[in-house]
This record gives C-alpha cells, sequence and structure tokens, in this order.
C-alpha cells in the first residue's frame, strides 16, 4: 500500500501523524511511505530522518492525495485537503465530525473511507487512540488554567498553589475520565484545592480509592455543578461522549453566577464544548472574555507539546496503521471489531450513528458499509 502523510495545516498545528519510527515499521512491513517535506519539523524530525527510515520525500500535499492509498494525518482535514480526497481512498486520523456538519457532509461526498482515531475502542470500553491525547490535554488543562488566571490575561490574579496565609485556587474539573484525572492530578500537584466532577458512581469510588487525599470527588448532577462551581476559580470542561457532541454543563445565564474573572478550560472543545459560550480558539488567540468570564478553548491543546503528542499519538496508531495497510480496511477491520468501530463514513454514507444522531443524517451499519 502507499501510505501518505501530508504536513498539517491547521493552525498552530505542529505535530505530525507518522514518525520516522512509525514510517520505518511501515517500510520494513513493504509499504511505500510519502511523507511532505516539512512535515515533521513542528515536532522535531527533519526530513533526513524520514529518508533513513526508508520513506520518500514529496514536496507537495497535492501529489500525495493524488498519490497515496491511505492518507494518515492527526487533525481533521481542512476545506482544501477535503476537496483533493477521492473515491476509494482510505483517510486515518481525529475527525470529530459531531460538530462538524460541513466536514462531515463533504467526506461523505468525496467517496472516501474515513477511520477516526476518536471512536476506535479496546476490550476495556476504552478509547486507545484517543486516550494519549487526552493524557496530553489533561495535564496541559491546569498549566493553561493557571496561566489564565493570571491578572495581565484577565483572569482573576489568583496563584494556583496559594502561599503561606493564603488559600490556594478552587479548581472543578467535569469529568472524571482519562482528561479529567490527568487534570485533576496536575492541578493538585500545583497545589490547588480540587473536586473532580463525575455521574458514575463506580467512577468517583475508583477515584477516591486511588487518589483519595490528593483531590475530592463529587456527584455531576446539575445543581451540585452550578454550586461548587460558583466558588471554583478554575473551571475544567472534560466531559466525553464517544463520537458525539458534548453536552452543555454551565450555560450563558450562569456565567453570572461565577466568580469574575474566572477560568473556563474546555477540554472538549473538539466535540463542540461543554460551555454554552465556548468557541474554538487558536494558540496564537487562546483566550477570550464573555461576561467577565474567561474562556480558554484551543482545539488542539496537545499541538502545543508538539513532540511528546506526535511521540505519544504515533505509539498508539502505529498497529492500527500497519493492520489498515497489511490486510486493507475491510479485512482489518472484520478481523477486528475495535477498528470497526472507528468506521465514521464510507461510500458516501455516514456510519457513525452518534454523528448521525447529532447532525440529523442517515446512517448505515458499519458491518453493512463494509460489504458495499
Amino acid at each position: 500500500m502507499i501510505i501518505g502523510c501530508p504536513k498539517e495545516i491547521k493552525p498552530q498545528e505542529f505535530r505530525v501523524g507518522m514518525t520516522p519510527n512509525a514510517a520505518q515499521e511501515a517500510a520494513n512491513h513493504g509499504h511505500d511511505v510519502l511523507i511532505q517535506s516539512g512535515a515533521g519539523a513542528g515536532a522535531g524530525f527533519e526530513d533526513e530522518a524520514y529518508v533513513t527510515a526508508g520513506a520518500r520525500v514529496i514536496e507537495t500535499a497535492e501529489e500525495i492525495f493524488a498519490t497515496a492509498d491511505m492518507i494518515v494525518k492527526v487533525k481533521e482535514p481542512q476545506a482544501g485537503e477535503r476537496k483533493m480526497l477521492r473515491d476509494g481512498q482510505l483517510l486515518f486520523t481525529y475527525l470529530h465530525l459531531a460538530p462538524d456538519p460541513d466536514q462531515t457532509h463533504d467526506l461523505i461526498a468525496s467517496g472516501a473511507t474515513c477511520i477516526a482515531y476518536e471512536t476506535v475502542t479496546d476490550d476495556r470500553g476504552g478509547l486507545p487512540l484517543l486516550a494519549p491525547m487526552s493524557e496530553v490535554a489533561g495535564r496541559l488543562a491546569p498549566q493553561v488554567g493557571a496561566w489564565t488566571l493570571q491578572k495581565a490575561n484577565g483572569g482573576r490574579g489568583v496563584l494556583m498553589g496559594g502561599v503561606p496565609g493564603v488559600g490556594p485556587a478552587r479548581v472543578v474539573v467535569i469529568g472524571g475520565g482519562v482528561v479529567g484525572t490527568h487534570a485533576a492530578k496536575i492541578a493538585a500537584g500545583m497545589g490547588a484545592d480540587v473536586t473532580v466532577l463525575d455521574r458514575s458512581l463506580p467512577r468517583l469510588r475508583y477515584l477516591d480509592d486511588v487518589f483519595g487525599g490528593t483531590f475530592k470527588t463529587s456527584y455531576a448532577s446539575a445543581g451540585n455543578t452550578i454550586e461548587l462551581a460558583r466558588e471554583a476559580d478554575m473551571i475544567i470542561g472534560a466531559v466525553l461522549i464517544p463520537g458525539a457532541a458534548a453536552p452543555k454543563l454551565i450555560s450563558r445565564a450562569q456565567l453570572a453566577e461565577l466568580k469574575p474573572g474566572a477560568a473556563l478550560v474546555d477540554v472538549a472543545i473538539d466535540q463542540g464544548g461543554c460551555f454554552e459560550t465556548s468557541k474554538a480558539t487558536t494558540h496564537q488567540d487562546p483566550v477570550y472574555n464573555v461576561d467577565g468570564i474567561m474562556h480558554y478553548c484551543v482545539a488542539n491543546m496537545p499541538g502545543a507539546v508538539a513532540r511528546t503528542s506526535t511521540i505519544a499519538l504515533g505509539n498508539a496508531t502505529m498497529p492500527f496503521m500497519l493492520a489498515l495497510a497489511d490486510k486493507g480496511w475491510r479485512q482489518a477491520c472484520t478481523d477486528d471489531p475495535h477498528l470497526m468501530n472507528g468506521l465514521n463514513v464510507h461510500g458516501g454514507q455516514l456510519t457513525y450513528y452518534a454523528v448521525g444522531k447529532a447532525l440529523g443524517i442517515d446512517v448505515i451499519s458499519p458491518s453493512v458499509a463494509i460489504k458495499n
């Protein structure tokens, strides 16, 4: 198979879809790997490293899209990239379709087969290709939230750990999954007073058993959420419904109940955001003010630490990429139902129920699509 990896073109996205190690593995399996010149530079991987690994460096994305059987990326294809996709081509990347009708319709129209990292599952009910980036984003969230809290950036002017005689920042993390757990660990490590909210009692018991004393836990009822939010200096939105649009947990009207200058960090922004006032921002212009509340809603947070993120993502995606290349997508998905769960679009049809529900588009089962 010809595997192509173009340079990411989303603003301030420095990650790359394939590391030189992944390229070497694919080449060792007999595949032809095409890397766009400069694609890895933002993550510290120069063209020469890919050549040494057995890949060919190609100058333009157009040539890669025109030549490759499978396109491997990090972020969802941008409008110009979607125009280059073709019937029968395989796209393997993050998609986050539920809040993005334009992308969804373009991918359906392209005729390409699109497998989304964020909906591939594992035996434990986890999301193995989302998890490494969730870990990175979770660990970054208190760091960027602490910056947002600084007075010069519009925040309350509160130090995360306080000082002797002055209490620490109060941090509420909504969602006790991978993002929330890592966010809570880092925020607590910075000395903050941290509470994690979740609706799963088993998950709350697990967090309490493992981290009891490090941070507190509480049930995420609507009343309890806003009660804790009123006292918070920072609120980290870490809620995920796999493949679906994120629920709105704090409304525009409720902003008036929060402390002036409080920081909202919406890690769920890729899925539409979990605060009603959230809108995607970039690393270049990450924060905005709504009614005196500071919002940090960067849609590709892990891109800020591109080298760590690229290596972590590559470690997770490489076995699936090789399976798709070695067997072809139909056989690979037939052999692995967890990879089948990643199938979002095929042959001009949507194949992921949560996206169809969010956007009002008819959906066919992946098991039916695979036979077409």
